[in-house]
């Protein structure tokens, strides 16, 4: 799970919001599902990245997106979209939902 240092759950990040915000740094948030990564996602983050200091990905789960996409959706499960995303140096924490 080293590789997967930027995911953080709901209450480290609640943590984390607020010593950023003692810090004023600014933040920015943006989520969705990432299901199949394209270059128009990887535009948008590095855009909401310039916006802020620090950039929180929110992460549709698995069950979430089924009920949004239907039950052939996701192609890629959350493991692989949350490596992904971890990937990105855009994004600097990933909270699933």
């Amino acid at each position: 799970m080293k590789d997967l240092v930027k995911v953080k759950s709901i209450k480290e990040i609640k943590y984390i919001v607020l010593k950023l915000k003692k810090e004023k740094k600014k933040i920015v948030f943006t989520n969705g599902c990432f299901d199949l990564l394209h270059p128009g996602h990887i535009k948008i983050l590095k855009e909401a990245k310039r916006l802020g200091n620090v950039l929180i990905v929110g992460l549709n789960s698995d069950s979430s997106i089924k009920k949004i996409k239907g039950s052939l959706r996701p192609i890629l499960d959350q493991k692989a979209r949350l490596e992904i995303l971890s990937a990105i140096s855009y994004v600097d924490y990933i909270v699933l939902f």
